[in-house]
């Protein structure tokens, strides 16, 4: 036996701690980039006449919409009313039956002979996805302390952006070379990677993992327990009772500041292509470039402003500026002449969205009473996705009301304005 091994087998080297959690936060984020392949899907479906056809919907734009509304609304309902479901079964178990309904919804989806049965796809896409999102927080919750929080939460939520990056001009290709029923199958394909990630990988509690070793667990539940006493206390403070948050005119400011930035991402992320390659005569190949580049630049403004408003006392400041920038370059995108500038403006758009994505939750978070947390998440989550999941058919009514493109995006305008001014309202309160 050599020196090492000896020395190895007595235990004279100190053992390091691992860094399982890590390992936990990558395969959180591909979790979240699949789910958004998932969800991107049918965006750039509707750009195609073939679909179109097939669904009985050429010409029909307020249907167009409501293949992302149907999702939308499910979704929202259930990140609700199955986060219940999620706690008793536990992040990991429950993550995976997520995954298993997203593949069957892509399975219905690349089979689908009608609009009908295309859109109960989307509805069990939207179950399937509600109970994925509260389990995310659960991992973070149980696996990182406080000090780390803030990096774990950026590391996945930036999924949000890179999914719909890659996802543009991937399923763009597959619908331009074999066809629209082949980007569904190469999802249930790609689903398998996160369900077995997550599978195999990880476990609900540091405690169980046969990844962490000693050091990382005790480290872990000395944070989970200073955070723990620190409630308690407050709560004591309080005289034994948490406020309640929905009594709080500010959280419910703040729900609606981030109800107008869902709206105005997802009203986007519906009509995009269809505006680039309809409105705009771009070719398949342009398109799919042009309506990834939006989550190429919310990318880098996720992660940069996520970083700089975590160390800024105005939190307020950074959605403020995120939804009126985001405003601004909508309507200057709808009617600018030039096609290019067009397109620019509008990724422009998605950008500044990103700038104030990480400070919404980290302003709910200072305003509600530590013990509320979780339900005021799950409120204000469930309201914005509810809220928007009505925005791209909206959309879908103004273009075919007015005939031009035009007249939806002013929606979105309209939207980012309003949820401008709640943060305005905040920003002189000083928050």
């Amino acid at each position: 036996m050599n020196a090492t091994a000896k020395e190895l087998a007595s235990g004279s080297i100190a053992e390091t701690p691992t860094r399982t959690r890590i390992l936990l936060a990558v395969i959180l984020f591909i979790t979240l980039m699949v789910s958004f392949l998932d969800r991107v899907n049918v965006s750039v479906l509707v750009a195609d006449p073939k679909f179109l056809d097939d669904m009985g919907i050429t010409g029909q734009p307020v249907k167009m919409g409501l293949l992302m509304t149907t999702f939308l609304f499910a979704y929202g309902i259930s990140n609700i009313i199955t986060g219940p479901i999620g706690d008793k079964l536990g992040p990991r178990k429950a993550m995976t039956l997520s995954i298993v309904l997203w593949a069957v919804s892509t399975a219905i989806g690349g089979l689908a002979g009608s609009f009908g049965v295309m859109v109960a796809a989307r509805i069990i896409l939207g179950i399937g996805e509600g109970m994925h999102w509260p389990m995310q927080s659960s991992f973070v919750k149980n696996w990182f302390p406080p000090s780390e929080r803030v990096r774990a939460n950026s590391a996945w939520l930036v999924g949000i952006m890179v999914g719909p990056a890659l996802a543009m001009p991937m399923i763009s290709s597959f619908v331009g070379s074999v066809g629209w029923r082949a980007s569904f199958f190469f999802l249930i394909g790609i689903s398998i990677i996160p369900m077995a990630l997550i599978w195999f990988l990880t476990s609900d509690q540091p405690r169980q993992s046969k990844l962490a070793n000693k050091l990382e667990v005790d480290y872990i539940e000395r944070g989970l327990k200073i955070e723990s006493d620190a409630h308690a206390a407050r709560i004591a403070a309080a005289g034994g009772t948490n406020k309640k948050f929905y009594r709080d005119y500010q959280y419910w400011m703040i729900t609606f500041a981030f109800l107008s930035s869902a709206s105005m991402f997802w009203g986007s992320m519906a009509w995009l292509p269809s505006y680039l390659k309809v409105a705009r005569g771009f070719t398949w190949a342009q398109m799919g470039s042009l309506a990834s580049l939006p989550y190429v630049l919310g990318t880098l403004t996720v992660l940069a402003f996520g970083y700089i408003a975590d160390r800024s006392s105005r939190k307020g400041v950074f959605p403020m500026v995120a939804l009126s920038g985001a405003s601004v370059c909508v309507y200057m995108g709808a009617n600018v002449v030039d096609n290019i500038t067009s397109a620019y403006l509008l990724s422009a758009a998605i950008g500044f969205l990103g700038v104030g994505l990480a400070s919404y939750w980290a302003i709910m978070q200072g305003i509600v009473a530590s013990a509320s947390i979780g339900a005021a998440a799950g409120v204000m989550n469930g309201v914005a996705s509810i809220g928007s999941a009505f925005v791209p058919t909206i959309v879908g009514v103004f273009i075919q009301m007015t005939g031009s493109y035009v007249g939806g995006l002013m929606v979105l305008v309209g939207m980012g304005a309003l949820g401008a001014i709640c943060m305005l309202i905040l920003t002189i309160k000083k928050i």
